[in-house]
């Protein structure tokens, strides 16, 4: 059924609004949840392409590692630059534009045959890649209140590890039949059938389809007052302006704390995100197929973390998101290091270890770049927050790409590994110091 899109204030009683909004927030979600899942066609496949470029071109890890450190580099630039967009211009348009170029130059890559050209392609896709989750974290905040975020965040949040995993499936199913180029045509004309469905179904805020803004729908719903709604305010979702949203930024030891533990979780992530298919079919003698159908436990067991410790912030700790994240960096840490140490064909007990580090990995990945930058910097700053913490996030993710490959060269797989165990050890103990911090809505005039 199709979801109305404007709506006579005067007219509608408390039980109308609110089944107005539930039904946005639906719609708004599920929207949301395939687009940022189908942006991993056009980032995750260059994983599985590594084999093929070492293969064809004979490429050392070293520069195989220079090419995820471009498209890193480049997608922790566009997240501070986009974040600030983000809350200026909405998801709607930054989104779509990410998702149309994205795609084209994933179909430029597949005719690449020099590595300058690589290189300078993959990092301008880590650009627009960086166009997806910023906008859309603003969005979700417009939407859904600190209450909801808990459960609705944690289920967002499994788009992305679902999508890394039947990104990878279908990656290593093409590589293996067709080759590396063939692995980045197919993604990119799925990713342009999603950008089409985004753009007609997404909504940047309550505003833009009559209804209050999120302040307003609280209060009236959640917290039972009787609110009167005047339909000549209910515009448009305002922009505080851009040095309002930096100084929110730059101003908050909050934020600040996150995004450093975040640059340290990435380093972890990635490290596993990029290096892992190489790692099994080099060090452990798996094909590339069955390393596919393996390393997808990560995002998987992943979506799982996502939606049970943003469940858990609100159960146990009042919203508060950073016991939960300490926790999971410490487990992360104790697992990352029994993986590397299984024994030689204990597969069973690799994967899982693989199932509890994308649990520990993507749990609380989701609930600092996600529920933190709304939570500490309130919806109106969120995408800013967002693309502030996750750009601190790919300087980390940077740094792997490039140094686990030189580390790998020079020392073996064992220094990589204690490389991104230091990193989820620091995160966790700086995670500590915000342990007890409150969380609440941050009001705004309406």
């Amino acid at each position: 059924m199709a979801t109305q899109t404007s709506y006579d204030l005067s007219a509608m009683s408390q039980d109308d609004l609110k089944s107005a909004w539930k039904s946005w927030q639906v719609r708004i979600f599920i929207t949301i949840w395939i687009t940022y899942g189908s942006f991993y066609l056009c980032r995750a496949n260059i994983s599985f392409a590594l084999p093929g470029l070492t293969e064809e071109f004979g490429y050392s890890k070293t520069l195989l590692g220079l090419l995820g450190t471009a498209l890193f580099v480049m997608y922790s630039i566009g997240q501070f630059v986009n974040g600030q967009l983000g809350d200026k211009f909405g998801a709607r348009r930054l989104v779509f534009v990410g998702m149309v170029v994205s795609a084209l130059l994933n179909i430029v890559f597949s005719f690449s045959n020099a590595f300058a050209f690589m290189l300078v392609i993959w990092g301008l896709n880590g650009y627009f890649q960086s166009m997806g989750w910023a906008p859309q974290v603003k969005t979700m905040a417009n939407w859904f209140t600190v209450r909801q975020r808990g459960r609705w965040m944690g289920l967002m949040g499994s788009c992305y590890q679902i999508g890394n995993a039947y990104s990878w499936l279908l990656a290593s199913f093409l590589a293996a039949r067709y080759g590396w180029r063939y692995l980045f045509w197919v993604p990119a004309i799925l990713l342009l059938i999603s950008s089409i469905h985004f753009v007609l179904r997404i909504r940047n805020a309550p505003e833009e389809v009559g209804l209050p803004p999120i302040e307003q729908l609280r209060k009236a719903i959640e917290g039972g007052e009787s609110v009167t709604f005047e339909a000549a305010k209910v515009k448009k979702d305002t922009h505080l302006g851009f040095g309002k949203t930096i100084s929110i930024c730059l101003t908050n030891p909050r934020i600040w704390a996150v995004a450093i533990s975040f640059f340290c979780l990435d380093i972890i992530r990635y490290g596993f995100f990029y290096w892992a298919p190489t790692y099994l079919i080099e060090a452990q003698g798996a094909t590339i197929t069955s390393a596919g159908w393996t390393v997808a436990v990560l995002p998987l067991a992943g979506s799982a973390g996502a939606i049970i410790t943003g469940w858990a912030t609100g159960k146990f700790f009042n919203n508060r998101r950073a016991p939960v994240i300490a926790i999971c960096l410490f487990v992360l840490a104790f697992f990352s290091y029994l993986f590397y140490n299984a024994p030689p064909g204990a597969w069973v007990w690799s994967l899982i270890c693989l199932i509890i580090i994308g649990f520990c990995t993507y749990g609380p990945h989701v609930l600092m770049v996600g529920h933190a930058a709304q939570d500490f910097a309130g919806r109106k700053a969120a995408a800013s927050a967002a693309g502030f913490i996750d750009g601190f996030g790919y300087i980390g993710a940077a740094l792997t790409g490039i140094i686990t490959g030189v580390l790998v060269d020079n020392f073996g797989w064992h220094a990589a590994f204690w490389f991104w165990i230091a990193a989820a050890l620091l995160a966790g103990l700086l995670m500590v110091v915000l342990w007890r911090v409150p969380v609440e809505d941050i009001d705004y005039e309406c």
